[in-house]
């Protein structure tokens, strides 16, 4: 470890009476003693055993974390998977404890190290679970609940934090990189990592356990359509017909719950624009990963901390993106009042424009878009607005976690226009399995998207566009549900 580590551990004291005393300000407790030197806390009655630092390297942690900083944002820009970030901090130990003649061993001189790399450069307790590309999803739910989401499935971890201020440290330190002020008078916050995953932070009084972090984690590369065909999200068939339908400019709602795979569908059906279109995409936090050269990435901005000024909203990017001359406008997600610039924008000449929207069938998307037009506050008719969603969306394509943990489209819907005050949605495509029972989708796993024997009434849009897709995509020849 270097001869200055070599002088910290020259003689390690059997007792705290032996060991010189560090300034007051660094002053550790009583180390433990010597039968107990594991790196696993004590575990609160009835709870799993979890992996914290010992009590001794865990002051040292806390007292140390801003003395080993110039400035609180000076390593925001580093990374613990860079050696040489890491040897700064090191460095920056080794000065540290010297002058402060704190006497370390081998074993809590490595732990606390490392501790300090997480906390000053990583993501704290939870930089394993960053790093290992195996967890999609990681829960803080204050510092002693860390669950993770593994191959679909939700998991408590071993990891804790050492306590809520730890949890905070942890926060602040993917924040303020964003510029985004995480505090009393701001308590909840929507951020990313530096590999593009998105965070959500709510901390007291409203997360009442204690600080909580929510971390969607994407694959470090983006996926595509092949590997979704592979692992049965859709089919070779779908597939061709949902490329036809980007390329002749559909406008396209994917719709879904809560982790069911929208931005992911959306970043595959984003790839199918043609490379010579620009592109426009808007979202809250910046996810989508579009391989084309002619794309304007555009995210929401909060407004300067203590002021309300330079804030921009998804609806103020929608409303700009118009005036930039866009081919095609992409916003990752309709939660507000956007909806309805985003229809009408795709009622005003901007054909081929792609968003999700949180809901659980093509019915309950149409209901929702209405709802969150409504949000715009233009004191609108609803059956304006319904008369607004049945000419502009073409296709709904529905995306969900299935009850094995896939994730897969059940369902691809068109609307067809209004009947009466109704708006009419037509079934192309429905996922079923050979015991399912009902007029809708599945939910179960080890079932197929089916065609529904309808072919959509934009086929002539598809032939134009250069697609003749084969009567045997729709399903001509078989019997629906066979």
């Amino acid at each position: 470890m270097g001869s200055r580590l070599s002088r910290l551990n020259r003689t390690v004291p059997a007792t705290e009476n032996s060991q010189p005393s560090p300034p007051a300000d660094l002053a550790p407790p009583a180390p433990a003693p010597a039968e107990k030197p594991s790196f696993l806390a004590e575990p609160e009655t009835g709870s799993a055993e979890k992996k914290r630092t010992s009590p001794r390297v865990a002051a040292l942690r806390k007292q140390l974390r801003t003395k080993l900083l110039a400035n609180p944002d000076e390593f925001d820009s580093m990374d613990s998977a860079d050696p040489q970030h890491r040897q700064v901090v090191r460095d920056r130990l080794r000065v540290v404890l010297e002058r402060a003649g704190v006497q370390l061993s081998q074993a809590e001189y490595a732990e606390l190290e490392e501790a300090l790399i997480n906390d000053l450069i990583g993501f704290g307790a939870i930089e394993p679970l960053v790093r290992d590309k195996g967890y999609s999803e990681i829960m803080v739910n204050g510092p002693d609940l860390i669950f993770a989401e593994y191959k679909g499935k939700l998991l408590e971890t071993e990891y804790g934090f050492d306590d809520e201020e730890h949890v905070q440290w942890t926060a602040q330190r993917i924040v303020r990189p964003l510029q985004r002020d995480l505090s009393r008078s701001n308590p909840m916050v929507d951020a990313r990592l530096p590999d593009g995953s998105r965070v959500h932070v709510i901390m007291p009084p409203s997360a009442l356990e204690g600080t909580t972090i929510t971390i969607r984690k994407f694959p470090e590369n983006r996926l595509t359509v092949e590997q979704l065909i592979e692992w049965g999200s859709f089919t070779q068939e779908v597939a061709e017909f949902l490329q036809a339908c980007v390329v002749a400019r559909l406008n396209i709602v994917v719709s879904g719950g809560t982790g069911s795979g929208k931005t992911t569908l959306l970043n595959v059906l984003s790839s199918f624009i043609p490379e010579d279109e620009r592109i426009v995409t808007i979202e809250d936090s910046a996810e989508l990963q579009l391989s084309q050269r002619h794309v304007v990435r555009l995210e929401t901005c909060p407004p300067i901390p203590g002021t309300e000024k330079g804030q921009l909203i998804i609806r103020d990017l929608v409303k700009g993106s118009l005036r930039m001359r866009p081919d095609r406008v992409v916003v990752g997600e309709c939660r507000s009042g956007e909806a309805l610039d985003m229809l009408q924008a795709m009622n005003t000449g901007h054909d081929g424009s792609l968003t999700t929207v949180h809901s659980n069938s093509p019915r309950d998307c149409v209901s929702r878009l209405e709802t969150l037009a409504l949000m715009a506050g233009m004191d609108l008719p609803v059956m304006i607005i319904r008369r607004q969603i049945a000419s502009a969306v073409n296709l709904i394509v529905q995306q969900s976690r299935l009850k094995d943990g896939s994730r897969k489209i059940i369902q691809i819907t068109e609307l067809q226009g209004m009947e009466g005050e109704r708006v009419t949605l037509q079934d192309i495509f429905m996922y079923q399995t050979p015991d399912h029972q009902g007029a809708g989708p599945s939910h179960m796993g080890g079932g197929t998207l089916n065609p529904t024997g309808f072919r959509p009434s934009f086929s002539d849009r598809l032939e134009q566009a250069g697609f003749k897709l084969s009567g045997r995509i729709f399903g001509a020849g078989r019997t629906f549900g066979s």
